[in-house]
């Protein structure tokens, strides 16, 4: 494992103490904005306030919904998928992240991709042993990050992988050739989310994001694949199936689009706000040149201003570039993206996609490694206060809000 220096180490340690420093003040007059907001009836005031679309959602998740709210508009959670299973360089070492051998400090979000779960595979489409991953995300939780699991579920129609585009939302829906398959694959995903626990035994909130990037036509849940009504009826009748007959109550629903042009477009699949919470949309796009940044910006304040006015959270659920090929790309592209704005900076985390194994995928990286050329970028990047890694968050797991955690 290669070492971080003694003068980055002492310049990672002050960033912390600016971060912790800086967001205590800011969220303490926040935090009095807020309160003067809710007495006018604005939005969301107090945790209490900000609820998830689940009524029987259980403390923890509640909770994780409402600090992420209360701190979106003065910070942004860096997540990163797969963080802890491998690296450029390695694989399955305990305790390591290509991140934190950069930066000092795991990713603030960790994601992880649940493909294969439902052929009973021990492993998933690439190569993350299950059990592994379940003990991957309990660490990621302990640490107090935010976890959240995607799922490129393989063709129910077919037998192909999630890129087979024949078609097949229509078979799994109520009253489809295949619909008791597929509530057989939810049988499974409720048995893995039951193994997700705390130490004291409750179940560890998950922000579960199934179907994602359906605006595109290149997974047969999406596009072209699929209409409106058939999407729509799927979503709602997961939701209802997870949480009314396999009681998982610790779940946060991430509806997410690719890239989109205005509200039409993006709503037009949306199941409705009592099955969703978390808008998102993933963007591997806008940001591969500097002249394209601005179209990020422009969708992130779009976002923003959907998610703050149907009372959900906003967050850019996956983006990267494959590679990392501009080495300020961390500051000149993607930070410039968020911060631009002062609307679409209020996103609550940003996740970039994962570092494959250079002996499986050689340049199929998204985030930092040691030894990059964007490594010091990314470095500069994860010192600027606005931006939290998972040793920098408050306590987002119990009711006192983010802003109190951060000012005791």
């Amino acid at each position: 494992m290669q070492q971080i220096s003694p003068a980055a180490r002492h310049g990672i340690e002050y960033r912390r103490f600016v971060n912790r420093s800086s967001i205590a003040v800011r969220t303490a007059a926040a935090a009095w904005l807020l309160t003067v907001a809710g007495c006018a009836g604005g939005g969301p005031a107090t945790v209490e306030d900000a609820l998830p679309c689940d009524p029987e959602a259980t403390p923890e998740t509640r909770a994780l919904f409402a600090n992420l709210m209360n701190l979106a508009p003065e910070a942004v959670l860096f997540g990163q998928q797969d963080a802890l299973a491998y690296g450029v360089k390695w694989k399955v070492e305990e305790g390591r992240s290509d991140v934190k051998d950069v930066a000092g400090s795991h990713p603030a979000v960790f994601g992880w991709e649940l493909g294969d779960l439902e052929l009973g595979a021990a492993e998933n489409l690439d190569g993350v042993d299950f059990e592994n991953m379940k003990r991957w995300i309990e660490q990621g939780y302990e640490q107090g990050g935010v976890i959240t699991i995607s799922w490129h579920m393989n063709n129910p129609v077919s037998g192909g992988n999630a890129w087979d585009t024949t078609r097949a939302v229509y078979a799994i829906s109520p009253g489809g050739e295949k619909h008791e398959l597929y509530t057989t694959w939810l049988d499974a995903f409720a048995e893995f989310a039951r193994d997700l626990q705390t130490g004291a035994g409750r179940p560890i909130p998950i922000i579960f994001r199934p179907f994602h990037e359906h605006s595109g036509s290149w997974f047969w849940w999406g596009g072209a694949n699929v209409t409106a009504d058939e999407y729509v009826g799927l979503w709602r009748f997961t939701v209802q199936y997870l949480r009314d007959e396999k009681g998982l109550h610790n779940l946060l629903w991430a509806y997410s689009t690719d890239v989109f042009t205005d509200e039409e477009d993006y709503f037009e699949h949306y199941p409705g706000h009592e099955y969703v919470d978390i808008l998102g949309y993933d963007d591997y796009r806008a940001l591969s040149t500097d002249e394209t940044v601005p179209l990020m910006t422009a969708r992130l304040k779009m976002l923003v201003e959907m998610a703050e006015e149907s009372g959900k959270l906003p967050a850019l659920t996956e983006t990267g570039l494959e590679g990392v090929t501009v080495a300020n790309w961390w500051t000149g592209r993607l930070l410039e993206a968020i911060k631009a704005d002062s609307v679409s900076r209020r996103i609550s985390y940003a996740l970039v996609w994962r570092n494959a194994n250079e002996a499986d995928i050689p340049g199929h990286h998204f985030g930092p490694y040691a030894g990059h050329p964007s490594a010091p970028d990314f470095v500069q990047f994860a010192a600027d206060p606005f931006v939290l890694l998972v040793d920098e968050l408050p306590d987002l797991y119990n009711g006192r809000s983010a802003r109190e955690e951060q000012n005791r």
